[in-house]
């Protein structure tokens, strides 16, 4: 699925094209949370800062998020900086409150992060770590859709127009030799632009025929009497590519670099913790969910949309070069310049620290 790989960081940053490219979601608009477990009495902060404010997604995506926070994870790092949570229905308004300062630091898909680095000309954002790979899958009415040749001329739905799942449909589109207009939808395929939480709804009443969406979405569907056509997973190379990174505001990068790193040490622990109990980090990311949305997920949805994604320190930086060469294909996004969107040294850091490899930023890290 990749394109060939292209000099993004020797051009110059163009405007976009399309609409904020968003990232897809669950639960309410930004609401602050205080963390789940307490700060203990007479930790130390660091840096004498008060609190860090760590924005994310109520979305199985966000796993690294949800756990840590459940669990205390990045609490215990951050001794007496109590971290405070907002959770975020789309990657646009993310970016939003991490530019007005209402967050430090957050976890967001690829193409926001794209689109919040370039409208800034590189000055709000640094993409600081990888969170997530996976959990994206095209799933179909079986009665409607057998083979993958039977998705021409069908209903399918994407959460956004220009968010990562619909740049990566039509990008699979192109590849079939099939044409649709990328702003209207219109074409070989009917790209009908979907709001994830009335997906399933959308699905029953027969208006659309499928769906290119991420967990949990997919296994609603798949609850609904959907079936698995494709997962994006198998288009990638090692079947892996970024679907939620950790970003950071630029000044507070710079202003409180240990407060990062020990964001950073959370999430790197929290990924071991959840490699080492996946079932305890499953349901501690489902009681996170309840606690943000008001809803858990049940068991039948719950269950294979966890197994489909993972998680991961590495941000996988060339997929997202690949990611923003898909949505420059289908017109949605001039050439951009990309250089210093990373910044992997603390991330490093701590991965030496803990015994790990260090990860790459595949040549666009900050100079």
């Amino acid at each position: 699925m990749p394109a060939p790989r292209t000099r993004l960081a020797a051009l110059a940053a163009l405007p976009l094209l399309a609409l904020a490219l968003g990232a897809c979601g669950y639960g309410s608009q930004a609401t602050d949370q205080d963390g789940k477990s307490k700060v203990a009495t007479g930790a130390k902060k660091i840096d004498g800062l008060d609190s860090v404010r760590i924005g994310y997604f109520p979305n199985l995506t966000h796993a690294t998020a949800l756990v840590g926070n459940r669990e205390g994870l990045f609490q215990k790092e951050l001794g007496g900086t109590e971290a405070k949570y907002s959770q975020f229905n789309a990657g646009p308004s993310e970016i939003e409150a991490l530019n007005a300062g209402s967050i430090d630091i957050g976890w967001i898909g690829p193409s926001p992060a794209i689109n919040g680095y370039t409208k800034s000309q590189g000055k709000n954002l640094r993409i600081i770590g990888g969170s997530a790979s996976g959990g994206v899958k095209l799933v179909v009415d079986p009665k409607k859709i057998k083979s993958l040749d039977d998705v021409k001329g069908k209903k399918i739905a994407t959460p956004q127009l220009g968010n990562t799942q619909d740049v990566a449909f039509l990008n699979w589109i192109a590849e079939q030799g099939w044409d649709v207009d990328a702003q209207s939808g219109k074409g070989d395929v009917s790209v009908v632009r979907t709001d994830n939480k009335i997906t399933p709804d959308a699905y029953k009443s027969g208006s659309i025929d499928g769906a290119w969406v991420p967990e949990p979405t997919a296994s609603k569907l798949v609850a609904e009497g959907g079936k698995v056509l494709l997962d994006e997973a198998d288009l990638w190379p090692d079947k892996k590519f970024v679907i939620t990174n950790i970003i950071v505001k630029q000044s507070f990068l710079k202003e409180h670099p240990k407060v990062v790193e020990a964001v950073l040490r959370g999430s790197v622990r929290t990924n071991a913790w959840i490699e080492k109990n996946p079932d305890k980090a499953k349901a501690a990311a489902n009681a996170q969910l309840k606690a943000d949305s008001g809803k858990a997920l049940p068991a039948e949805v719950l269950d294979p949309a966890w197994k489909s994604i993972r998680t991961t320190n590495d941000p996988l930086a060339a997929t997202l070069e690949a990611e923003a060469d898909h949505a420059v294909k289908a017109g949605l996004l001039e050439e951009p310049d990309l250089q210093g969107i990373y910044d992997l040294g603390p991330l490093n850091k701590v991965l030496k620290a803990e015994g790990g490899s260090p990860v790459g930023d595949a040549g666009l890290g900050v100079k």
